[in-house]
């Protein structure tokens, strides 16, 4: 299967990497470079993760990860001579003392920028070109831009090379049980398990609306779920809600394997969504000019090619209504052919090599 091969990519060339992240708001930004930071270290690389706030990772990574050291990204700072490769990730903008290192070394390390996640025509044409620095501190360097994405000729998506082994080795309902427990609450035969993670402007009654059409475990992940539900006039007699503590990243991985349907939001939990394999609504980051808008069309039409007519308008209409751009539909789509769609767009997936393969090839052929 094609889940095994990714066990069997070849560790490379161990090398020291400087990874820049800036925490913009949510937890996006601070969760994909942990993720790709402990894949990197995973691989046998020597990872330093410079960040701006890394509160976060006290919960979402307690145990840190071997071969990455966290350091803040702070002012005044004094920098240390840079690694063999520096990335830049989303545009965040190096610190220009850091730069002037760069520029001194003999030969500089390879700069590369990680855009943000997008399913666009754009990321195909834009990903590997080189951006070469005419003024300022990098002067004579060359950045390079690395988009992920969904199909090949992108730079792939983050996958740790044992994640699909415990994927399938996973026993969703005792894993479920057990957490439950901890919080005194237990599943019942009967209900449909749904998880819950959106930012505050979520149609959350309408769901819960849709949800009551049959009995259903919802579980709520800390800040705008719970607050969105607690705030609801109405919440129908079938629907049971449950709020869940913070959970770690892998933890939070398994929430979504031990669920049949996942609200996620934003790159992060999108990505991992995708990788559990169930029914999945994505709620994307909304923007001032729309651009959202197109962002998400864009994805629904590769994930949805290929699907049945009757499925894909479901889905279209559920996803558009989710995310304020449609009217609410009267009732959720099938389990079994959403399900169906689901795995089908994983193993499509995971026919591409994920990302830090792909970004440790792009390394070693401009090193």
């Amino acid at each position: 299967m094609q889940e095994a091969t990714l066990a069997a990519v070849p560790r490379a060339m161990p090398m020291r990497w400087d990874l820049f992240c800036r925490v913009i708001d949510n937890f996006g930004d601070i969760g994909v470079c942990w993720r790709l930071a402990a894949d990197l270290g995973a691989r046998g690389q020597s990872v330093r993760l410079w960040i701006d706030d890394a509160r976060a990772l006290a919960w979402m990574a307690p145990d840190g990860a071997r071969g990455v050291q966290v350091l803040p990204w702070i002012e005044g700072v004094e920098w240390p001579e840079p690694g063999e490769v520096v990335v830049e990730a989303f545009g965040c903008d190096l610190p220009p003392a850091f730069i002037a290192r760069m520029s001194g070394g003999r030969p500089p390390p390879l700069w590369i920028n990680i855009e943000y996640l997008s399913a666009e025509s754009y990321v195909r044409r834009s990903h590997g070109l080189p951006s070469p620095q005419l003024s300022g501190a990098g002067r004579g360097l060359t950045k390079w831009f690395y988009y992920p994405g969904f199909e090949d000729g992108t730079g792939g998506l983050i996958c740790e090379t044992q994640l699909m082994a415990e994927r399938e080795s996973f026993d969703a309902r005792a894993w479920l049980q057990s957490m439950l427990a901890t919080l005194g609450q237990t599943v019942q035969a009967d209900e449909r398990v749904v998880s819950l993670f959106c930012y505050p402007d979520a149609p959350v009654p309408r769901l819960l609306e849709s949800l009551g059409q049959q009995p259903t475990l919802l579980l709520l992940t800390p800040g705008a779920a719970a607050q969105a539900v607690h705030q609801a006039a109405f919440c129908p007699p079938a629907v049971r809600c449950v709020e869940l503590p913070w959970l770690r990243q892998n933890e939070f991985d398994r929430l979504l394997w031990a669920c049949e349907l996942n609200f996620v939001r934003g790159e992060d939990s999108f990505v991992r969504a995708q990788w559990a394999g169930a029914p999945f609504v994505w709620q994307i980051y909304a923007q001032s000019d729309d651009a959202h808008a197109t962002k998400l069309d864009s994805f629904l039409q590769l994930f949805l090619a290929g699907a049945d007519a009757p499925l894909a308008t479901d889905l279209r209409a559920l996803w558009r209504a989710w995310n304020g751009l449609g009217d609410w539909p009267a009732r959720l789509p099938a389990q079994a052919p959403w399900t169906a769609a689901a795995l089908r767009w994983r193993s499509g997936l995971l026919r591409q090599r994920d990302l830090a393969t792909q970004l440790l090839g792009f390394v070693h052929e401009r090193r």
